[in-house]
């Protein structure tokens, strides 16, 4: 199986698929914390890299490998690493580049969360350099010789930024330091970063790719073409006997599996079922998304932010990189927070909920929820108000969203 057929067919045929020991059509769930072995021998080879195996869940499991193999194939990457959470995933895979004294880049208009942690590093010596637009001539401007990656979401996260990942890991690349990417709104769907000129993808699984809200988990997708250098990358001293294979053996062996943030082995057979229908799903999504963005776009006293609006700042990047795409999340602005909650609370259909990429619609007031611990200057990079409503579409008919929506703003302008 090659990815040169269909996503949906890849999906269902390709790496992390087949070849279970019984022939079943799913991966069977281990979910035994450790394995055995004939002798000890076996098991010394095991840990010390010369024998391929399992000898402990935290590390590997055979349920959570298959998970990793479908979602490398989909992003076409040299290797995955299965993390507990989309938040394991993102300190998991910076951590790995960084140490005390290093610096990276990244985009303002991130997810609140993320924000967060990355100003948690700083109290490990890590600093992190916001920019408000992750962009080829900001990075160029900001990055030093103590940059050891440069850091954005390739749909920002309410912000709905476009990474343009081709310009900006070129100039990434000309200094020596890999680009990251969060993907986790985008999907490989809709893009695929690696093929754009990317390093390393990250995603929460728990969204989109789960798609039921069903399981957390997160994962770090490896490019396997960045040329790991010692003297560059002081926390990759170690590993750069592995060439390319660097950040994948310490990510792995090193950072993920001594900071423990382990994905279960059922949580990992439920987002492997759960990601056989991203295909179908993100087109149904995006379909609705649109719809509704265009719809919502015709009411004088709402705003609307949606990158398939001709409007949208990056509208220009929709039928380039994101392949005639605009996502699943579209945000509103209702003139006040009180109006905003208005127009939450009388929905019908929508589910108020903090997560998003589910099959069904969620909304949620993000400067009160997602961002209640950001300054306001972090949220307002992030396209985050008082009166700001996040929805995340889901499958539903785009007819009953539309109805939904409408009467729900109708009924808050009479309650003014």
């Amino acid at each position: 199986m090659t990815r040169n057929c269909g996503f949906n067919t890849l999906l269902l045929h390709g790496k992390g698929t087949g070849g279970f020991a019984e022939r079943e059509i799913l991966p069977p769930v281990s979910q035994g914390t450790a394995f055995q072995y004939e002798s000890m021998e076996d098991l010394e080879s095991v840990f010390a890299h010369r024998k391929t195996g399992f000898a402990y869940t935290r590390i590997g499991n055979p349920t959570i490998a298959a998970f990793e193999q479908k979602i490398n194939a989909l992003e076409g990457g040299f290797g995955a690493i299965c993390t507990g959470s989309g938040m394991a995933a993102v300190s998991g895979a910076l951590l790995t580049v960084c140490q005390s004294g290093d610096e990276i880049i990244a985009g303002s208009g991130m997810y609140g969360g993320t924000i967060r942690l990355l100003r948690n590093f700083e109290r490990l010596g890590i600093r992190t350099v916001f920019t408000p637009k992750l962009n080829a001539e900001n990075v160029s401007a900001l990055i030093n010789e103590r940059t050891r990656v440069v850091f954005g979401e390739l749909i920002g996260n309410p912000s709905l930024n476009v990474l343009d990942v081709p310009a900006v890991s070129a100039v990434a690349h000309e200094h020596g330091v890999p680009l990251f990417v969060d993907s986790t709104t985008a999907t490989p769907y809709i893009a695929r970063p690696l093929e754009l000129g990317a390093d390393v993808v990250i995603h929460s699984t728990s969204k989109y790719i789960n798609g039921t809200g069903s399981a957390i988990g997160g994962m770090i997708i490896d490019g396997g073409r960045f040329n790991w250098k010692a003297e560059k990358h002081g926390a990759l001293a170690d590993f750069v006997q592995y060439g390319r294979m660097a950040f994948s053996v310490r990510a792995r062996t090193e950072i993920c599996s001594n900071l423990g943030g382990c994905i279960s082995p059922f949580n990992a057979f439920i987002s492997h079922v759960g990601v056989d229908t991203l295909g179908l799903r993100m087109e149904r999504i995006c379909e609705n998304a649109a719809a509704l963005a265009e719809r919502l776009d015709k009411e004088k006293d709402i705003s609307v932010n949606y990158l398939t609006l001709k409007h949208h700042p990056d509208h220009e990047y929709v039928t380039g990189e994101l392949n005639g795409y605009g996502g699943g999340i579209l945000t509103i602005r209702a003139g006040s927070k009180e109006r905003a909650f208005e127009i939450i609370n009388s929905l019908k259909y929508v589910k108020i909920a903090s997560n998003l990429g589910d099959v069904r619609t969620l909304v949620i007031h993000p400067a009160s929820t997602l961002y209640r611990h950001n300054s306001r200057h972090e949220a307002e990079a992030a396209g985050v108000y008082e009166d700001t409503i996040r929805i995340s579409v889901g499958i539903e008919n785009k007819e009953d969203l539309i109805e939904d929506f409408l009467e729900a703003i109708a009924k808050s302008r009479h309650e003014q």
